[in-house]
């Protein structure tokens, strides 16, 4: 059934309205990652660190993902302020990009960006929070919001890939900057949400969450097949050009999975499976993309492989908010969203730190051990749906 929980109690001027500036937002806060992600540790290379900083630079986020991450998501849903949240957030992450730019030394870096992640890894989850409070408030369809921020992606990649040609390696920073400042202008364009009907039974809070096994199910599930990727993300350009792929092709790679995604968000209104069963298939999907990328495969097989991310990050992420809908109570969606991050960083900072010995070790075969943490995830997922009988929430 699409993803939405009930029927649209507002205009549709007024959801047209909440969708498309919601869509503006996404995009703004995705093209900051597709710059940030790929370009940010040329620039602290270029600033002078060795490898031993970046290293523990680069972890700040996983680590503020499962440890403060949680606190900030509980804070601005006790207060009932997503939107006032996200503004705070984006200004906060635009500002902290503008300080962290004027530093050159390591542990000034270091603490700079360790506040300025602590405001802006709650962005996405926050984000998804007030979408997914859209989604049940207007009749709105999550992956049809969702597919702008990947779009965004591929954008800022290439905007900031093509500029990088153009700017020296020590001002990409301020591109970076910039991004993030269309992000925290986008921000105030954003609706306010309907207030959330008074419940007629006693109120839930979080720790009802966290001690709901299908809750948790969900979470670890989803958190397992999306952990997969982590050697993907790591190691594919590396394994890539070693191959005697151009850096071209291996841009062009890259871009085909998120492409993929996209068109699976967009399809995501026509899907009539349940939830759960487009997370199983997510982990199958996942299972046989790593095994088959643990066979070094060419040409059209990696081709196969890119466009089975649709599948394996698309259709589990869509599963997953599917479920979240139907299992956390409207009024616990921040924090849901926020316990979600939190294991997903977990485990994918577990699985990145594995599968870097295991690829010092075995080269491509780190790749079946990520298929057999999908796997796990799907099974985990299969015994929820049957056992748990995963059937929607009742407020």
């Amino acid at each position: 059934m699409p993803l939405s929980r009930q029927i649209s109690t507002t205009s549709p001027v007024l959801s047209r309205r909440f969708a498309g500036r919601l869509g503006l937002f996404y995009g703004a806060v995705f093209v900051l990652s597709g710059t940030h992600l790929p370009f940010f540790p040329v620039w602290l290379r270029a600033i002078g660190l060795d490898a031993s900083w970046i290293g523990v630079i680069i972890a700040v986020p996983a680590v503020t993902r499962f440890t403060i991450l949680p606190l900030v998501t509980a804070l601005a849903e006790r207060r009932q302020a997503l939107r006032a949240a996200l503004r705070l957030t984006t200004f906060a992450t635009a500002s902290g990009f503008a300080v962290l730019a004027l530093q050159h030394q390591p542990w000034l870096v270091f603490l700079v960006y360790v506040g300025l992640c602590s405001l802006w890894t709650p962005v996405v989850p926050l984000t998804d929070a007030y979408a997914l409070r859209g989604v049940m408030s207007h009749g709105l369809n999550y992956g049809r919001l969702r597919l702008w921020g990947s779009a965004a992606f591929i954008v800022g990649t290439l905007l900031c890939g093509g500029l990088a040609d153009i700017v020296s390696a020590s001002g990409l920073i301020w591109i970076i900057v910039s991004v993030a400042l269309c992000g925290a202008a986008s921000s105030v364009l954003l609706q306010g949400l309907p207030s959330l009907p008074r419940s007629s039974g006693p109120v839930q809070d979080g720790r009802s969450l966290l001690g709901s096994p299908r809750f948790l199910c969900i979470i670890a599930s989803s958190a397992l097949i999306q952990g997969s990727h982590a050697a993907y993300y790591t190691f594919s350009a590396i394994e890539w050009t070693a191959q005697g792929l151009s850096g071209l092709t291996i841009a062009w790679l890259w871009t085909m999975g998120v492409l993929a995604e996209i068109v699976v968000f967009a399809l995501s209104p026509r899907f009539t499976l349940a939830p759960a069963s487009l997370v199983v298939i997510g982990a199958v999907a996942a299972v046989l993309r790593w095994s088959l990328t643990a066979q070094e495969p060419h040409a059209a097989g990696l081709a196969a492989v890119q466009i089975s991310h649709g599948f394996t990050f698309g259709l589990t992420l869509v599963g997953t908010m599917g479920l979240l809908i139907r299992q956390v109570p409207p009024h616990l969606t921040a924090r849901g969203q926020g316990y979600y991050a939190a294991a997903s960083g977990v485990v994918g900072s577990a699985a990145s730190m594995l599968s870097g010995p295991l690829y010092a070790a075995y080269g491509p075969g780190v790749y079946y051990a990520m298929a057999v943490m999908a796997g796990l995830g799907g099974a985990l997922m299969w015994l929820a749906r049957t056992r748990l009988s995963l059937q929607p929430h009742k407020a």
